[in-house]
């Protein structure tokens, strides 16, 4: 007990356990599939940082986050329910289920006793990935031990870790991650070129941010985000993503519209023409950029929105077969995570393909269908919730107050736009940055250490 006693006080357990699992997240959360062995690591370090907290952190209770922590709580609640064994009668008589009644009566003998979830194997999985984001909330609950400033920072540098392995991908430099089973698509250390792009974006807005937050490092912050900028752009127009186009553009006007003041108090001492070229000369870069990787075939996020077959595109193909199996199975839902095995049952032959669908590239849908009801009900609560917060914080008031809760609005907002063609937030790395997301926007001041000239 004395050494324990040791380390509480000779370290900040919070803050060495949130870098711990944010470097887990990083180096095996880029894939969705629970199989990967990039989950085991992943959970396995969120497991040992929840062990760890609960032996030498802080018994103070959640100073923020709150609401935040009740929805992981809530998700963790509807995963655990699907997973209760019902007698053979109910579960027969649950909405979709009549064909595996059917399959126990040719089979013969007594029916077992079969939980809610149609795959149970896969509804565990999905409760067991809830460790992420329930870990994540929790290690940054005290704002006096995980502070703004190091979050940011982290996530930084997270972001510019994840865009330095995809511009090597870019340069040519075959890597192949085994641990996330990444492809040959420019996709850093995601499996999902979206993501990828999804998170290039996160840094649109998260890089300037950070270059303001500490004034006395505004010096050295400001050329490199200069730098990074461009990069980014080049990340996500490289990556092949539409959608990351898409919600690129949008990161960058939310960057602009968090560093306008700021960049001018910066600026203030310098002649008026300085702020004006500063901008135009960033928006040349930029203009630049995206035409020469056009001209060299390099832009492959345009090329592909240019060449778009609607015919051809899955998600909308696939939509009218996904719609009826969400009025199939509701209210109860089919189980979290069962969206693959179910779909083979519903597939009609004109969607047979060599490769498989396995999602439904709308996660609001997918949600529906899994969880059916109550899934419904939690989903329109934490988007309601996130309505009335947005709200809050992005009316006009003082900048400095609001900039990182205005962060995780947009982050979150970027996160749901991808989800609609997309399932970004299955993703430990993305439930990871979602949930600071969340705990941010759910502040109404900053509590950290750093400033914000606004």
């Amino acid at each position: 007990m004395q050494f324990l006693a040791r380390l509480r006080l000779g370290a900040n357990v919070p803050a060495v356990l949130l870098i711990i699992l944010a470097t887990a997240v990083w180096v095996g959360g880029g894939g969705s599939r629970g199989n990967l062995l990039g989950q085991a690591l992943v959970r396995a370090a969120a497991w040992t940082c929840l062990v760890l907290m609960a032996l030498l952190g802080s018994r103070r209770p959640v100073l923020r986050g709150k609401v935040v922590l009740g929805f992981v709580l809530a998700s963790i609640l509807l995963a655990a329910l699907q997973l209760v064994p019902l007698p053979p009668a109910w579960w027969a008589g649950l909405p979709g289920r009549s064909a595996y009644a059917v399959a126990d009566v040719i089979a013969g003998g007594a029916p077992p006793w079969r939980p809610m979830a149609i795959v149970p194997s896969l509804t565990r999985n999905a409760l067991n990935s809830l460790v992420v984001p329930l870990a994540t909330v929790l290690l940054i609950a005290d704002p006096r031990r995980v502070n703004d400033r190091l979050i940011l920072r982290l996530l930084v540098c997270l972001v510019v870790a994840t865009m330095g392995l995809g511009l090597l991908q870019f340069a040519g430099i075959p890597l192949y991650v085994p641990i996330i089973n990444g492809g040959d698509e420019i996709s850093g250390n995601f499996a999902n070129k979206n993501h990828y792009a999804l998170v290039m974006a996160f840094g649109l807005m998260l890089v300037p941010v950070w270059a303001f937050y500490e004034q006395r490092a505004m010096n050295w912050r400001v050329p490199v985000t200069l730098a990074l900028i461009p990069l980014l752009v080049l990340a996500i127009l490289a990556s092949g993503s539409r959608a990351g186009m898409a919600v690129g553009i949008i990161a960058l006007a939310v960057a602009g519209v968090l560093v306008r003041r700021p960049l001018r108090y910066a600026l203030r001492r310098y002649p008026r023409w300085v702020l004006p070229s500063v901008v135009g000369g960033m928006i040349v870069t930029l203009v630049s950029l995206f035409a020469v990787s056009f001209v060299a075939g390099r832009a492959v996020s345009v090329d592909r929105a240019l060449a778009l077959d609607p015919s051809q595109d899955m998600r909308r193909s696939g939509l009218p077969t996904v719609w009826a199996m969400v009025g199939e199975y509701f209210p109860i839902g089919a189980g979290l995570g069962s969206f693959d095995t179910i779909f083979r049952q519903h597939e009609p032959i004109s969607l047979l393909k060599l490769t498989y669908f396995n999602r439904a590239h709308d996660d609001f849908l997918e949600i529906v269908l899994d969880a059916g009801l109550l899934g419904l009900v939690l989903m329109m609560a934490v988007l309601g919730w996130w309505a009335a917060m947005s709200w809050r914080v992005w009316r006009p008031r003082k900048i400095s107050d609001t900039v990182l809760p205005r962060v995780g609005s947009a982050m979150l907002l970027l996160t749901m736009l991808a989800s609609i063609v997309d399932y970004p937030a299955r993703t430990p790395m993305i439930m990871f940055l979602v949930v600071i997301a969340a705990v941010w926007l759910g502040e109404h001041s900053e509590q950290g250490e750093g400033s914000f000239t606004g």
